[in-house]
């Protein structure tokens, strides 16, 4: 069910009047782009990977897995490499608002690089993207364009250096730290924001569902999302994401 025009209204009244907006973004911006979510039964990123007999599919986000066996991350990794998808009306609308003046942050949860390629710069990534990689044996950075070519052939690249090391692509694996970047942005933008939008998130994954938590008592906060969260909001926007966010950009001129 789409949200009534009167809830559509108030937001576009909040986006008209705010100037330090921090959003949080989650992979429900992302669904309509086509990139697979994990767990479809045949088009998921976890289907196929049965040959590898791996002890549960999340392993091949767990480090020390991936550095006994790399082949597993590396069969679904080039699925998931910036440049196979467009963005979509979500990663529009962001920009948007950072080309107004009116975006003090993005921190997003996704890996796919679209908030990049729709042009928003403020952004962080909280965990992580493919624009580089490190050797896992002697730490050396590759940019994307240096390790591209062996993960869409499904390869594990592979560092020069004596160890051979995998190349790992810096995006956050299980019980690895969030990127600096995340605890000081979420230190400095939070208390001065004057309006938080959460974007396609269930807010599950912590550390990052805990920002909604961080924002000063007064300060609106918005979800746009196909469902409610366990989270409290001012203004609860429920539907399909690209349509929301359709109505929405007209807010911004």
């Amino acid at each position: 069910m789409s949200p009534s025009v009167a809830l559509v209204t108030q937001c576009r009244d909040l986006l008209l009047r705010s100037r330090r907006i921090v959003v949080l973004s989650g992979a429900g911006i992302s669904t309509s782009a086509g990139i697979p979510d994990f767990r479809s039964p045949d088009s998921g990123l976890y289907a196929g990977l049965d040959r590898y007999a791996l002890p549960y599919p999340e392993a091949i986000f767990e480090l020390e897995f991936l550095r006994e066996n790399p082949e597993p991350f590396f069969h679904l990794a080039g699925r998931l490499l910036p440049g196979a998808y467009a963005p979509t009306e979500g990663h529009q609308f962001i920009a948007d608002l950072e080309r107004a003046g009116k975006l003090l942050r993005l921190f997003t949860q996704n890996i796919d690089g679209l908030d990049r390629m729709a042009g928003t710069t403020r952004v962080v990534e909280c965990h992580g993207s493919f624009h580089s990689a490190t050797c896992l044996a002697c730490g050396r950075k590759y940019p994307l364009a240096e390790y591209r070519e062996p993960v869409l052939r499904q390869e594990v690249p592979r560092c020069a250096c004596p160890a051979a090391g995998v190349i790992k692509p810096d995006v956050v694996f299980f019980g690895e730290a969030l990127p600096v970047a995340f605890f000081e942005h979420a230190r400095a933008d939070l208390p001065v924001c004057d309006l938080l939008l959460v974007i396609g998130s269930s807010l599950t994954v912590y550390p990052v569902a805990g920002l909604v938590e961080q924002v000063p008592r007064g300060v609106p906060r918005v979800l746009l999302n196909r469902e409610r969260t366990g989270h409290r909001f001012d203004l609860e926007l429920l539907g399909e994401l690209d349509d929301l966010c359709a109505a929405l950009r007209d807010s911004q001129t």
